[in-house]
């Protein structure tokens, strides 16, 4: 009698996969069968040719703001402080209403006074505020 029932422990010690199985291919037929109806859109840009970006520029004032290395800000030719950029932009735009703000950053320049910078053009009233980066090694 003891041999019956070791050898009907052996038995059920096996993991029976056919449920598994069974449920891994609903899975498969289900996802087989609603990604048939996943449509993916795309975007169709339309990019400016050369010669309609250059009309743009030379119709559009643009207000150049540099920051340099140390955090300096200058605007034309003379440093401001960082609470004084949004009053330049302002007095820019009353000159040029469509003007549009360039801030050259130096590769090294802290990160934190360029965000200040596009903060007060934003509160100016400029949103279209261009990046580009100047000078460092």
């Amino acid at each position: 009698m003891r041999r019956r029932q070791s050898d009907a422990e052996v038995a059920t010690h096996g993991i029976d996969l056919a449920p598994m199985l069974d449920f891994c291919i609903n899975l498969l037929i289900f996802f087989i069968i609603t990604a048939v109806f996943i449509q993916q859109y795309g975007v169709v840009v339309n990019r400016p040719s050369s010669t309609q970006q250059q009309q743009k520029q030379t119709k559009q004032k643009v207000v150049q703001v540099q920051i340099g290395a140390d955090g300096k800000i200058s605007i034309g030719a003379r440093v401001v402080d960082v609470q004084a950029v949004r009053a330049d932009i302002e007095h820019s735009l009353a000159a040029t209403p469509n003007a549009s703000v360039l801030i050259v950053a130096d590769k090294h320049a802290p990160t934190g006074v360029l965000v200040q910078v596009v903060d007060q053009a934003h509160m100016a009233g400029v949103y279209n505020v261009t990046f580009a980066t100047a000078g460092g090694t």
